[in-house]
């Protein structure tokens, strides 16, 4: 056994051809963000629309709280936004 030489060559050759090959299927298989909300039924459809309009609101809330934390002062007062800084339209409705 202390004569036996490990064929080092070789053996990363065909370790990085397995890693490539398994990268390789992997980005052959998996669906585009797009595809894969196609493919959602309506009621998940709703649901992910739900959870990312909460999401844009969540990170617009903290956006405006962090502004107001490091100071930026504008010259104009914070609600003279109006209508145009806030989302007016009604939450949806959560059917169960």
């Amino acid at each position: 056994m202390s004569g036996a030489q490990v064929p080092w060559g070789r053996l990363l050759v065909a370790s990085t051809g397995i890693i490539g090959l398994g990268y390789v299927i992997m980005k052959a298989t998996t669906p585009t963000e797009k595809q894969f909300y196609d493919a959602l039924s309506p009621d998940l459809k709703r649901q992910v629309d739900h959870n990312r309009e909460t999401a844009k609101r969540r990170a617009a809330l903290q956006e405006q709280i962090e502004r107001v934390k490091t100071g930026e002062a504008d010259s104009a007062p914070v609600w003279a936004a109006g209508r145009s800084g806030r989302d007016l339209s009604p939450p949806p409705r959560q059917y169960s």
